[in-house]
């Protein structure tokens, strides 16, 4: 059995969010986590120091700091780097060691879903369509998605609770089929009115953050024929409380999985297509279940983006895009509970004798993440985390 920190504990690596509690009753500041395990008041510092944007760093979360767009990122990003590493001087600017809660880090503007992983993809193929091609004629074409609803993104740590909804033609009552999906969710910025090229995505992506994508799998399978999912995934969505910006993950692009057919124009870029080499971990109640591959993508953030805008759509600060589960070829690696019981028919054992097919009332699921750092060590991303109440 492996434990993940709890769900307040910043990640190992260069990150932003907002918190709130002690000196500032009721509203919220950004923090940056420190390489001790503290927190820095990064609007204080910002303020006393005439760092840069210092009146963006001082707004109660990353809102408007999205807004600024990427030269504003990456000067604020540069700045804070130095500081991260000068222990003395920052140390007036610390936050609290206790009585801190980390909330939303930024107003999601809209949600969007991508079905980005091949392995993802072929597995629910089998599942559902097992004497068919696993992959639809378009998965290999463009980045699938469905747009989700922003207004149930909650940042970790926030509790889950079991939705009810329609689970058949006569049958409405409490999800029996609930399932968490593990993902990479891309934060975006710099707010464009029209299409963005994908050479030019990657300017309007902030950073990363953990992802899960709660689905009641019952009340999605009635529902998604033959538009997609609706109700059984607009219950809830987990974020982790940290974005990593995306410039601190430069060590961790990597080249795409091949694509054949190679893709349209538009979604060609001229230099090669890159992911993201982030190891995922997921635990039920502290056991580690599954060790999910990110670098296994199909399609990297820029793609989804370009894809995104094609028709028209502009961008809007906050907004936020889920990769889809992410999924390796190994059961272990599986990221979803559909694949891991092969939708209830392989039960999950777990330590001490016990099983799952699907989550239970009392089950706290831990997503967390590792990824090449900079240094040329690993960086840790924040974890994103929740606990499942009943209907």
């Amino acid at each position: 059995m492996t434990t993940p920190p709890s769900s307040t504990a910043p990640p190992a690596g260069l990150a932003l969010g907002a918190v709130a509690g002690k000196g500032r009753p009721g509203s919220s500041r950004i923090a940056c986590p420190l390489p001790d395990g503290g927190l820095l008041d990064v609007g204080s510092l910002a303020t006393a120091q005439r760092g840069p944007h210092s009146d963006l760093l001082t707004a109660p979360d990353l809102t408007r700091l999205l807004d600024a767009g990427a030269p504003a990122w990456r000067e604020v990003v540069e700045w804070l780097r130095g500081w991260r590493a000068d222990h003395e001087r920052a140390a007036a600017h610390r936050l609290p060691a206790e009585g801190l809660e980390p909330v939303l880090p930024f107003a999601v503007a809209d949600y969007v879903d991508f079905y980005a992983c091949e392995q993802h993809a072929r597995n629910a193929g089998l599942i559902f369509r097992p004497d068919a091609e696993p992959l639809t004629p378009n998965w290999r074409r463009m980045p699938v998605g469905y747009h989700g609803r922003a207004g149930t993104v909650r940042v970790s740590g926030t509790p889950v609770v079991r939705p009810s909804g329609q689970r058949g033609p006569e049958d409405f009552g409490a999800c029996a089929k609930l399932d968490f999906e593990a993902e990479l969710g891309f934060v975006l910025g710099g707010p464009v009115p029209g299409p963005v090229a994908v050479d030019d995505a990657a300017e309007h992506v902030f950073g990363v953050v953990l992802l899960n994508d709660w689905s009641a799998r019952d009340i999605q399978f009635f529902e998604s024929r033959p538009l997609g999912p609706h109700l059984g995934k607009s219950f809830a969505t987990s974020i982790s409380a940290w974005v990593t910006p995306l410039d601190e993950l430069s060590a961790a692009r990597v080249p795409l999985p091949p694509h054949d057919p190679a893709p349209l124009p538009y979604l060609s870029p001229s230099e090669a297509a890159q992911g993201l080499d982030i190891d995922l971990a997921v635990h039920v109640n502290g056991e580690r279940i599954a060790t999910p591959p990110a670098a296994d993508l199909y399609w990297s953030p820029e793609q989804m983006v370009a894809h995104l805008t094609s028709g028209g759509a502009g961008l809007r600060s906050g907004d936020l895009l889920g990769s889809g589960t992410v999924s390796g070829p190994e059961r272990a690696q599986f990221g979803s509970m559909l694949e891991l019981s092969w939708n209830g028919r392989d039960p999950v054992a777990l330590a001490g004798g016990g099983s799952r097919t699907w989550l239970e009332d009392g089950d706290e699921i831990a997503i967390t993440a590792t990824a090449p750092a900079r240094d040329g060590g690993r960086l840790s991303l924040g974890e994103v985390r929740g606990r499942v109440r009943g209907a």
